[in-house]
């Protein structure tokens, strides 16, 4: 279920405007100072595309966390469902007419209960990550 989308072509895009955009008077002037391809990598290029990094990895965290029909389609094992799939369920379970109607629960409560407990991971992480998500979005989009 992860390879087929393991590489995303728009994130693939952002990436590479980002890395485009680093001036190479940085990677000049550290090359003069001595230092080797992997020191600019680690000390250079790993500190300035962390908005992008996040960016992406928002990206894909927020396709994966929503992946319904692959998980369909790929995993067969009910244990490693993905939530959003349980969730469906769950919500088919409560349209289904029950022998003691007495005890049903309403199903527009149990869809409310359903979409909040799918997307609560979602909402906490963003806040967080939004000045990262904004600047990424920006870095591969602005020259000068």
């Amino acid at each position: 279920m992860i390879l087929p989308n393991a590489v995303w072509s728009f994130n693939v895009l952002i990436m590479k405007s980002f890395f485009e955009g680093l001036p190479e008077e940085l990677f000049e002037s550290a090359r003069m100072d001595g230092a080797k391809e992997f020191r600019i990598l680690i000390q250079i290029v790993t500190p300035l595309s962390i908005p992008v990094l996040l960016t992406v990895g928002l990206f894909y965290l927020v396709g994966h966390w929503n992946e319904f029909f692959q998980a369909i389609f790929y995993v067969t094992d009910r244990t490693l469902f993905p939530l959003q799939v349980i969730v469906r369920e769950l919500l088919m379970q409560s349209q289904q007419p029950l022998e003691n109607a007495e005890n049903m629960m309403p199903t527009q409560t149990m869809q409310m209960a359903a979409v909040m407990i799918a997307s609560v991971p979602v909402i906490v992480i963003y806040p967080f990550l939004q000045k990262h998500f904004t600047k990424g979005m920006l870095l591969g989009s602005i020259k000068g």
